[in-house]
């Protein structure tokens, strides 16, 4: 993360203060004031504390003397990390679970800014952009103003903060802690966040009591990280242990969800509220419906009272998130007709975003479903607009399994699915792509074409498509570059989408009557 974001102005800790009850050991009782806190060698500051983290390669204690030569005041590490660390001549402190011990140092460092702002956390598999969107605009029509960390970026308000990321949705926790401190050094009311599975096995957000937290589902995804979906699920369910949330808000109709609700009633240490289709639950979603142009609408009852909801956004996933951000801005005091406002206006970048190519253009929509869960019901919602071209294809060095689920729920809602290329990363994008192809091409009756290149895979479906035809450009989303091998190129979706759009009006090229590859 850049330097930059950090306070304007300093604390000056005593490190003695910032360890008191972590059950340290080592240089214990130094004298050291410390100002600031990295896991990254190369942005230590004088005064700084920095963490040597076990790593893949090397362990960052690797780099003591590097960061002591940057005028580190202390280096916390773990057991493994302890020899390396002394090398470098300043005081070292030990932790059994030192990530842990790093969030909440982090969150002292910084003054424990959270405690200053209504924090509100969402996890889950898909939907989590969308949710935090939705809370943003729910709390900015209640005259708050709120930040927004997650993938598409750091926000306060409508303002963006620039920086350099040091993951993709949940930063690590001393940049965490330090965006946050931020945003109260700004004025910012609230923060909603995407806590992901990655952030809840490191321990990121520890460190942070949240007023309330939501779970919206458990797909399949992020399995050449959790190695099954029963890790995956218990790595979301720290987010609604005992002294993490003062209110839990689950979806149970996702079966992980009524699992995970049941846990919390059980142990009671936050407030339970339910969302779901059907049963006993706080808060009833029935009734919903697609509106025209890319909207939709359902009735919620609460405690006897029906309310009418409207998106402007499609889909009935889009309408349980929005159901759950509903019931998570209730229970931190956003009054019903507020919260409703707020979340109809909503709109979020790369999540069924429409690009406006001009009259008898067909509908195009970008999308970041990347999970076969999300690409299905993007799918769906987008069929009863008309006729679906999907564009599609799945990124490299990530869970490969799903790659067949994702062509298969592509293939079963299009009437002609393109794959492509995603961000192959190291991998071989025609390998990819084959894997992909298998699923696609196991649906039944589905027609499907390989096109290599995500540029002339766009181009393809736009030349294919015909007034009322949906064209589907989904896995990337909001992101602005492809990676490959050895670079990350500029390219976005959006802007693609236009050009090829551009190009095909400038050579006369005649769209196809016949979708079928």
């Amino acid at each position: 993360m850049d330097s930059l974001l950090r306070p304007t102005t300093p604390r000056r800790v005593p490190l003695l203060s910032l360890t008191d009850g972590l059950g340290l050991r080592g240089d214990t009782s130094a004298t050291a004031d410390v100002t600031g806190i990295t896991q990254d060698s190369r942005s230590v500051r004088p005064g700084w504390l920095y963490v040597g983290l076990p790593g893949t390669r090397m362990h960052g204690a690797s780099f003591a003397e590097q960061a002591a030569a940057a005028g580190a005041a202390a280096i916390l590490t773990d057991p493994e990390g302890e020899a390396l660390a002394r090398e470098a001549g300043i005081p070292v402190l030990v932790a059994a679970d030192v990530r842990h011990a790093m969030a909440v140092v982090a969150a002292r460092t910084f003054g424990d800014p959270a405690e200053s702002m209504t924090m509100l956390g969402v996890t889950g598999t898909n939907g989590k952009t969308t949710t935090v969107a939705l809370l943003q605009a729910g709390l900015a029509r209640a005259g708050q103003l709120a930040g927004t960390i997650g993938t598409i970026g750091f926000r306060l308000g409508v303002d963006e903060i620039r920086s350099s990321r040091s993951t993709v949705t949940t930063p690590e926790s001393p940049d965490l802690q330090a965006l946050l401190a931020v945003m109260a050094e700004r004025g910012a009311d609230a923060v909603a966040l995407e806590v992901s599975s990655h952030a809840l096995a490191l321990s990121r957000a520890d460190g942070i009591v949240f007023d309330a937290v939501g779970f919206l589902n458990l797909g399949r995804d992020h399995l050449d990280f959790h190695h099954s979906m029963e890790e995956y699920f218990e790595a979301k369910a720290r987010l609604f242990e005992p002294g993490r949330a003062r209110v839990s808000v689950i979806w149970v109709d996702d079966p992980r969800g009524a699992e995970l609700a049941d846990r919390v009633r059980a142990h009671g240490a936050s407030r339970l509220v339910t969302v779901g289709s059907g049963g006993d639950v706080d808060y009833l979603l029935s009734g919903y419906r697609d509106l025209p142009a890319l909207a939709g609408a359902a009735t919620i009852t609460r405690g006897g009272e029906q309310i009418e909801l409207r998106l402007s956004l499609p889909g009935r996933y889009n309408m349980i998130d929005a159901a759950v951000a509903l019931a998570m801005l209730e229970a931190v005091g956003v009054p019903t007709a507020t919260a409703v406002e707020g979340l109809g206006a909503a709109q979020v970048p790369g999540r069924m975003q429409r690009v406006d190519l001009g009259d008898g253009a067909p509908l195009v929509v970008v999308d970041f479903a990347h999970t076969p869960q999300a690409v299905g019901a993007a799918v769906e919602s987008l069929a009863v607009e008309g006729d679906v071209i999907t564009v599609i294809g799945c990124g490299g060095d990530r869970d490969a399994a799903k790659r067949p689920e994702m062509g298969a729920a592509a293939a079963r809602g299009s009437v002609l699915t393109i794959i492509t290329d995603d961000n192959p990363r190291t991998e071989d994008p025609t390998v990819i792509r084959a894997q992909t192809l298998d699923g696609a091409r196991a649906v039944p009756g589905a027609h499907v074409l390989e096109v290599p290149g995500r540029r002339a895979a766009i181009a393809e479906a736009l030349r294919r498509a015909r007034p009322g035809s949906v064209v589907a450009i989904l896995g990337k989303g909001h992101e602005r570059g492809q990676i490959l091998a050895d670079a990350t190129v500029d390219f976005d979706d959006v802007e693609e989408a236009a050009e090829q759009w551009r190009r095909l009006g400038e050579e006369g090229t005649p769209h196809a009557c016949d979708n079928r590859g």
